[in-house]
């Protein structure tokens, strides 16, 4: 039987979204949502599951927590979210696959990145003590005087 994890991935495959993006477009931290499909968190808090069913309506809510019946309610093409006056209007998986109405395209991984490790030695010098050996005040109508301590 497929998981909640697993149910929420193909969500995320139906919508195009990256999960950062995804996490962003229904209102949560993208580490909750990192957190979920890597496994550290077995199962989505109801806060999270709340605001996916309140950013996309037509994703049924019972197939969402037992599995049971199908992923999308009344018409399986449409996955309308928001109103009219959203930046991020998304009406169908068809829309979006040419890319036009994605705001963000998801960069590609790292390839083979250095892990070296650096390792800095500090080095701290004794430098011998300073003595001071005369002390000069300038005074305002150009003179000075000079005083050198007693040794």
């Amino acid at each position: 039987m497929m998981t909640i994890i697993e149910r929420l991935k193909m969500i995320l495959e139906r919508v195009k979204l990256t999960p950062g993006n995804f996490a962003e477009q229904i209102g949560v931290a993208p580490a909750t949502i990192s957190h979920i499909l890597n496994g550290r968190n077995k199962y989505p808090s109801a806060e999270v599951l709340l605001r996916l069913h309140d950013t996309y309506p037509d994703i049924d809510l019972n197939w969402l927590l037992t599995g049971e019946g199908m992923m999308v309610k009344d018409n399986p093409d449409s996955l309308f979210t928001g109103t009219l006056f959203d930046d991020n209007l998304i009406k169908s998986t068809k829309s979006m696959t040419d890319g036009e109405n994605r705001k963000e395209i998801p960069s590609e991984s790292p390839k083979n990145t250095d892990n070296t490790i650096v390792k800095q030695e500090i080095i701290y010098k004794d430098k011998p003590a300073r003595k001071i050996e005369e002390i000069r005040i300038f005074f305002d109508d150009g003179t000075y005087e000079t005083f050198t301590p007693n040794k």
